[in-house]
C-alpha cells in the first residue's frame, strides 16, 4: 500500500489540496494543510450541503438575525430579541457520552451567549439503539446525566426534549442540543473583526491539547482505531464566569465582535471573524494561555478546549474587558489584532508562521454535490390488511409501555426545569413555556422529529417534523415563528443517502414555507454510521413561538366536565405507527400524509381560541394515535375520559395511526358552540369526542376501559427501570 501524502494525511482530497494551492498560487506548509484539513472538514465547512441549505426560506419581518452567525435571533417585540440554536454532539458522545454531551450542552450554550443574549432554555433531541442492549441503556444514562450536570450546573432549565430507541442507532447515537436565550435588541452581539489596529483577545480556560482534530473526528464515521479519543472534558462553573464576563460586555461599544471557540478552536474563530468582517487577523502564539509545555504552533491553533471566547476590542478598552473576566478568575490575553489585509497570519515568538487567505479557510472549500440515487421503492406490504383486530385493552397498553412512547420524567427529572424563575410549562407538555423576562409575553419551544418517516419517505418525514413541532407550539397558544435545524445522516457519498439529505431539506423549505416559519439557523452532522449501520434520515426540527399573554398559556390537562373534541383531521393508515410496528415487526403500509394547509390552519386557530379562552387543554396527536393522545391527558389530569368514535371503519387505524394534522381540545360545554364556529371560519374541521369525568378510567365505547393506575404503571414503568439506581 503506497504512503500517504502529507495532505491525505491531514484528511484532504488531492482535488482540495490541488485547489488550495491553486488558489494560494503557492504550495501550503504543514501548519497550513492542518488549518484548511480542519477548516474544509464537512463539520466545519458544508461542503456537501451548503447549495442545497442556501434554497431554505431564511426571511421574514420577526427575523433579526438569520444564519451565517453564532445564533439566530428573532424580534420578540418591546425591543427584545430570541436568541436561539440548535447542534448536535454525536460522534464525541458515541465515544464518551458523558463529556460528549455535557460539552455540547456548553458549546451551544456558548454560541447563544455570544450574541449577547442571556441563555434561558435548554432542549435535547437523543437517538440511541434498542434499550434491551445494556450498552445502550448505559449511553442514554451518561449522556442524560452530562447533558443535565452541565445546564444544572449553568443554572439554565432544560425544559423539553424528545428520545427515540431504534436499532440503526446501536453503533451510532445522536446527541442534539438546543438553547435559548434573551436579550434587548441593543445589545446584540456578533462574530465579527472589523477595524484595523483593534485588538484580539482569548478569553475563559487555557488552552490545552484536548480536542484537536475533533472537527475532523465528527466528519468520519466511527470505526476509529486510533486509539486517542479527541473528546474533550468541560466545567460548567468555568462557562458561568465566562458567561457573566461576557453579559455584562455585551452591548459595549467598545467590544467590536465576540465569538466561541468551538470546533477548529482559534482557527475557526480567527477565521471566520476576520471573513465576516472583510478583514484580516494577526495572531502571535505565544501570548495565548496554554496549560500543557511545548505546544506547537498547529496544536494551539487547534485545540477545542472548552469554555473559550475569542473577542475583538478596541484598544481604549483592552483593560476593562481584561478587568471583567479577571474579576471571575478568568484570563483575558491579548493576542493579536484586526489588520487591513485580507489574511489570518500566525506568529509564533514574532516568527511568521502561517498565513492564509479567510475567505480560502472559511468558504474556499471545493463544493461537493455527488451523484443522488432515488431507492428503489420498498415492497407496499398487504400484512396490515389482514391484521385481526386487537385486543385493545393490551394493545394500548403496551404502546404506553413501549420505549417510544413512555414517561420520559426519569429523564426530566434529572434537570433543573425551573432554574431561573422563568419557566410556565417545562417537559411533559406539547412545548415548553417561558415568561419572556420583564414581560407578559411568553416563549413557546418543541423540538420534533421521528424518523422512521423520514426512512419511509424524507421529504414528508421532514415535512412532519416541520409540522408537528409547530402544532406542539400551537398547542400552548403561541405563535409559531422560527425553525431551527439540525440535520443528522450518514454518509453523503452513498447515492440514496446523499439523495434522501436533498429530499429532506426540500420537505423542510417546503413546510417552512406553508407555515411562515423561516429557518434562522442549525448545524449538519454527517457521516453517521458505523461500517454497515448507517442512521434513519433524521432532520430534528427546533421550533420557537411566540405568546401574547403567559398567563393563558395552554397545558395537556383538561378538566372533569369538560368537553373533548377533536380538531382536524386522522387519516385512518397504520403506515410507520408503532402500533403497525408492534403486530408486524414492520413498518410497511400506507401512511398518512401531511396536509400542509390543514396544518397552517391549525397553527392560526389554536392560538386565537386559548387567546379567547375557549382551549382549556389541547395535545397533539402523534406517537401512538389518538389513543395515547388521550391516555396522555388522562393522565395528566388525573382524570377519566369517557370517549366514543364518531367514525365508521376499523377502529384500531383510527385510534393508533399516527396521523399529523389533529389536536385532542377540551372545551367547557358552553363554549363548545363558540369554538365550533371559530374553527369553521379557520377552515378546520371538528369532531365530538366525548367529556372529561371523575371517574379514574379510560373509555372509549366499548373498545377500551381501563383505570389510571393501570395506565400509570405501563407508561411510567420502563424507562423507571432504566434509571433505577443510577
Amino acid at each position: 500500500m503506497p504512503e500517504l501524502k502529507i495532505w491525505q494525511k491531514y484528511g484532504l482530497a488531492d482535488t482540495e489540496y490541488q485547489a488550495a494551492v491553486d488558489q494560494l498560487g503557492r504550495e501550503p506548509n504543514e501548519l497550513e494543510l492542518a488549518m484548511l484539513a480542519v477548516m474544509w472538514s464537512e463539520h466545519c465547512s458544508y461542503k456537501h450541503t451548503r447549495h442545497l441549505l442556501k434554497t431554505l426560506p431564511t426571511q421574514g419581518p420577526l427575523v433579526v438575525q438569520g444564519p451565517g452567525e453564532n445564533a439566530g435571533v428573532i424580534d420578540a417585540g418591546d425591543g427584545m430579541g430570541i436568541a436561539f440554536k440548535i447542534e448536535s454532539h454525536n460522534h464525541p458522545s458515541a465515544v464518551e457520552p458523558y463529556h460528549g454531551a455535557a460539552t455540547g450542552v456548553g458549546g451551544i450554550v456558548r454560541d447563544v451567549f455570544s450574541m449577547g443574549a442571556r441563555p434561558v432554555a435548554l432542549l435535547n433531541s437523543l437517538r440511541f439503539g434498542a434499550l434491551a442492549d445494556s450498552r445502550n441503556r448505559e449511553l442514554l444514562r451518561d449522556a442524560v446525566r452530562g447533558m443535565a450536570d452541565y445546564g444544572n450546573c449553568l443554572g439554565v432549565p432544560t425544559v423539553g426534549g424528545e428520545v427515540y430507541f431504534d436499532n440503526c442507532y446501536g453503533l451510532n447515537p445522536l446527541v442534539n442540543a438546543m438553547c435559548i436565550g434573551v436579550a434587548p435588541l441593543a445589545r446584540l452581539m456578533k462574530g465579527v473583526a472589523s477595524g484595523p489596529g483593534n485588538r484580539v483577545l482569548v478569553a475563559g480556560a487555557r488552552t490545552g491539547r484536548d480536542g484537536i482534530a475533533g472537527a475532523a473526528f465528527a466528519s468520519a464515521g466511527l470505526d476509529r482505531e486510533d486509539g486517542d479519543s479527541p473528546v474533550v472534558q468541560g466545567d460548567p462553573l468555568a462557562e458561568k464566569q465566562l458567561l457573566e464576563a461576557c453579559l455584562e460586555l455585551a452591548g459595549n461599544p467598545d467590544v467590536v465582535g465576540i465569538q466561541d471557540l468551538g470546533a477548529a478552536g482559534l482557527t475557526s474563530a480567527g477565521s471566520e471573524m476576520a471573513f465576516r468582517g472583510g478583514a484580516g487577523m494577526e495572531l502571535e502564539l505565544s501570548r495565548v494561555p496554554v496549560r500543557e509545555q511545548d505546544m506547537t504552533p498547529a496544536e494551539i491553533m487547534l485545540s477545542e478546549s472548552q469554555e473559550r471566547m475569542l473577542l475583538v476590542v478596541r484598544p481604549r478598552a483592552v483593560a476593562a474587558v481584561q478587568e471583567a473576566f479577571r474579576r471571575r478568575g478568568l484570563q483575558a490575553a491579548d493576542i493579536g489584532q484586526v489588520t487591513a489585509g485580507k489574511d489570518l497570519v500566525v506568529r509564533m515568538h514574532g516568527r511568521e508562521v502561517g498565513r492564509l487567505p479567510a475567505a480560502l479557510l472559511t468558504d474556499g472549500v471545493p463544493r461537493r454535490n455527488p451523484p443522488m440515487q432515488e431507492p428503489a421503492p420498498a415492497p407496499a406490504g398487504e400484512v396490515w390488511r389482514q391484521l385481526p383486530p386487537p385486543d385493545y385493552n393490551r394493545t394500548l397498553l403496551q404502546l404506553l409501555a413501549s420505549a417510544n412512547i413512555c414517561s420520559r420524567r426519569p429523564i426530566w427529572q434529572q434537570f433543573d426545569y425551573l432554574a431561573g424563575g422563568n419557566t410556565v410549562q417545562g417537559p411533559g407538555t406539547s412545548a415548553a413555556v417561558l415568561r419572556l423576562p420583564g414581560s407578559r409575553k411568553g416563549i413557546a419551544a418543541a423540538i420534533d422529529c421521528n424518523s422512521r418517516y423520514c426512512r419511509l419517505d424524507p421529504r414528508q418525514g421532514a415535512v412532519r417534523a416541520v409540522a408537528e413541532a409547530a402544532r406542539n407550539v400551537a398547542c400552548t397558544g403561541a405563535r409559531p415563528v422560527a425553525v431551527t435545524n439540525c440535520l443528522n445522516f450518514p454518509s453523503p457519498e452513498v447515492p440514496e443517502q446523499y439523495w434522501a439529505l436533498a429530499q429532506a431539506i426540500a420537505g423542510i423549505k417546503e413546510a417552512c414555507l406553508a407555515l411562515d416559519t423561516p429557518v434562522v439557523g442549525g448545524n449538519v452532522s454527517l457521516y453517521n454510521e458505523s461500517g454497515d449501520a448507517a442512521i434513519y434520515p433524521t432532520p430534528v426540527i427546533g421550533m420557537v413561538g411566540l405568546l401574547e399573554d403567559v398567563a393563558r398559556a395552554c397545558a395537556i390537562a383538561p378538566r372533569p366536565g369538560q368537553m373533548l373534541v377533536m380538531a382536524g383531521e386522522i387519516q385512518p393508515l397504520p403506515g410507520g405507527s408503532e402500533y403497525l410496528l408492534s403486530r408486524t415487526g414492520d413498518l410497511a403500509g400506507p401512511v398518512p400524509r401531511v396536509n400542509l394547509d390543514l396544518e397552517a390552519r391549525l397553527c392560526r386557530l389554536l392560538p386565537r381560541a386559548v387567546a379567547a379562552g375557549l382551549v382549556k387543554a389541547a395535545h397533539d396527536v402523534s406517537d401512538g394515535g389518538l389513543a395515547v393522545t388521550v391516555a396522555e391527558m388522562a393522565l395528566a389530569a388525573g382524570a377519566g375520559l369517557k370517549l366514543s368514535l364518531p367514525w365508521p371503519g376499523r377502529p384500531d387505524f383510527w385510534l393508533f395511526s399516527e396521523s399529523p394534522g389533529a389536536v385532542a381540545v377540551a372545551v367547557e360545554p358552553g363554549d363548545l358552540a363558540a369554538f365550533r364556529e371559530l374553527a369553521r371560519e379557520h377552515g378546520v374541521p371538528v369532531a365530538e369526542l366525548g367529556r372529561v369525568s371523575a371517574e379514574p378510567e379510560l373509555v372509549i365505547g366499548d373498545l377500551i376501559r381501563l383505570s389510571l393506575a393501570e395506565m400509570e404503571r405501563a407508561w411510567t414503568g420502563t424507562l423507571a427501570e432504566v434509571f433505577a439506581g443510577a
